[in-house]
């Protein structure tokens, strides 16, 4: 996200919570119940943002996360295309002999 994402994001944000308020004041709640309310909302949307960004950084769901993933599998595909059959063919060997050895 670009720096001029998250200011247009934030001042949405300021725009919509001044919107909830007009809405508040014209349902029929005094000025200070609808800033309280208001403020209120804020809040519970912003921790459920919170919680959703939490869920995603613990369970590796970060974009950061899944580029470097594709990356390494990309990485470790084009070293196996590179390969020669006889490279192949000796690393399945030493594959196979390890998992005997194992069991």
């Amino acid at each position: 996200m670009r720096r001029i994402d998250a200011i247009g994001i934030g001042f949405g944000i300021f725009i919509a919570g001044g919107l909830v308020y007009l809405g508040l004041q014209l349902v029929g709640l005094d000025g200070q119940q609808a800033g309280i309310w208001s403020q209120t909302l804020l809040v519970m949307g912003l921790m459920g943002w919170l919680a959703t960004y939490v869920l995603r950084a613990v369970g590796n769901k970060m974009t950061y996360h899944q580029q470097r993933e594709h990356y390494e599998q990309a990485f470790l595909q084009q070293r196996l295309d590179e390969l020669s059959p006889e490279e192949l063919a000796k690393i399945q060997a030493e594959i196979e002999q390890e998992e005997q050895s194992q069991v």
